[in-house]
């Protein structure tokens, strides 16, 4: 297949998850950072503030709805697909390393997944792999400016998500370890992309700085204990989640990729092996404490694909089609799911329904009780149940976020006694009772797909006592 014609399937593919970025439902995660998106601030108590900024952009140009939350994510997913095309020639010799690269990495479940629903993970995975494609530039051109580029980008990973600092250990260990490395390290511009990288991620660390470094502790915590007799279980967890999301035919032809490189001396093929074993070993080290989220190694794959390019060659052409098309197979019916609900699997089964399904029929539901009872304004302790009903409440409305997480939120406190209506998952019943007073039961709720409940929620009518809580009206 020729150039144009790859371009012109990415820019369909970019389209159509366009589409799907509109007619999904969003996500918790997604109404949670965009809650951050209207009280912009240099960190948050749960991770890296990028996410914010970059759903700003979106909801600036296309609204606040679906579309707008996630805009960016689809297009950053081209613009990534063409960064390591790019990244592969230059790397390897072989004329189908960039496009092989490019296709097994948009092959992969969870780029088709973060290629529409937002999260951190969306621009952190575009700026290390810009990052990587800066490295690879001056690999080829041998010109020291290309390092203040991917310094830049691994900074703008870190203010995306802390995972990224692992890219400057690999890249580290990389200038280290080869040749050209080193003869780099008695030049300038080298030292001075390290700079701009930890300019860029000055800010987040200020924030951390001021607020008793309560994100990096929040984040730095998840292995602060071990649990050694968990482990198996957890490394089992580890790659069989990678399975899933690389999908497997994808994820063993990255692992035979990198399995090919480990004697390679080159710094092409050191640059790629560092960048995925870098943070391998972090998150196999992390299984001692507890599992691992599958999301988390994502970062490991556009070098992975990498790898798997500069096997090209020897992987034969209907393993690469197969590969794509389980992917394209498995990404199109989690999106048909997520979307339509084709499939009639049991709500508490359907992954898509747990995270997705019945957010706005439950907002109207407790606007109606809200309502009844003459209050303006809805309180939960759980984050998911706050940010989907700020997003989908009618814009007369406030939220109010009880617990230690909106202490950090740059949004201003709620007055003890304020009246509100306490909206909780029935798993968190009484959660709430140190932040509330003269709470008297309002009834129940319900999550619905196709009449099913997913969820159910208690409602309280009650007055906020003195804790601490922000109240936001995010539709102003």
């Amino acid at each position: 297949m020729s150039r144009q014609a790859w371009l012109a399937a990415l820019a369909g593919l970019t389209l159509l998850r366009l589409v799907l970025a509109a007619l999904i439902p969003l996500s918790p995660d997604e109404t949670y950072y965009w809650l951050w998106s209207r009280h912009l601030a240099t960190g948050y108590y749960d991770d890296a503030p990028l996410i914010a900024l970059w759903i700003r952009a979106g909801t600036f140009i296309a609204g606040n709805g679906a579309l707008g939350i996630r805009l960016l994510s689809p297009l950053s997913a081209a613009i990534g697909t063409l960064l390591l095309w790019r990244a592969g020639e230059d790397l390897f010799p072989n004329r189908r390393a960039g496009l092989t690269a490019a296709l097994l990495l948009n092959a992969t479940l969870v780029l088709n997944a973060g290629a529409i629903i937002t999260t951190p993970d969306t621009p952190l995975l575009l700026f290390w792999t810009a990052s990587l494609w800066a490295m690879a530039r001056w690999l080829a051109t041998g010109d020291d400016r290309w390092f203040l580029a991917a310094g830049l980008a691994a900074g703008l990973g870190f203010e995306a998500k802390y995972t990224a600092a692992l890219l400057f250990v690999a890249i580290g260990l990389f200038m280290l370890a080869t040749r050209e490395g080193r003869a780099g390290l008695r030049r300038p511009l080298p030292w001075l992309g390290l700079l701009l990288g930890l300019l860029a991620m000055l800010p987040v660390v200020l924030w951390n700085a001021a607020h008793g470094w309560a994100s990096f502790a929040k984040q730095g915590g998840r292995s602060a204990h071990l649990d050694l007799a968990g482990t198996p279980g957890h490394l089992l967890g580890l790659i069989g989640g990678q399975a899933g999301l690389a999908t497997p035919i994808v994820l063993g032809l990255m692992a035979w990729g990198v399995w090919s490189l480990r004697r390679d001396r080159s710094a092409p093929a050191r640059l790629v092996l560092l960048a995925v074993l870098v943070p391998a070993a972090v998150f196999v080290e992390h299984t001692l404490s507890g599992p691992v989220q599958a999301n988390w190694p994502a970062i490991l794959y556009p070098a992975a694909a990498l790898a798997a390019g500069a096997i090209a060659p020897r992987i034969a052409r209907a393993w690469l089609r197969a590969a794509a098309a389980l992917g394209f197979l498995l990404a199109v019916i989690v999106w048909l799911q997520a979307a339509a609900a084709p499939f009639p699997l049991p709500p508490h089964r359907d992954p898509t329904a747990i995270r997705l399904a019945g957010w706005r029929a439950l907002a109207r539901d407790v606007a109606r009780a809200a309502a009844s009872r003459h209050l303006t304004v809805i309180a939960s302790t759980d984050y998911s149940t706050l940010s989907e009903l700020a997003h989908d409440l009618p814009p007369s409305f406030a939220v109010v976020g009880l617990g230690p997480r909106w202490r950090f939120f740059a949004a201003p406190p709620a007055a003890p006694g304020t009246p509100v209506l306490l909206v909780e998952p029935s798993w968190l019943a009484g959660f709430a009772a140190s932040e509330v007073a003269a709470a008297v039961p309002a009834g129940h709720a319900a999550r619905r797909r196709a009449g099913v409940a997913i969820e159910s929620y208690a409602l309280s009518a009650a007055r906020l006592a003195a804790a601490p809580a922000a109240l936001m009206r995010p539709k102003q």
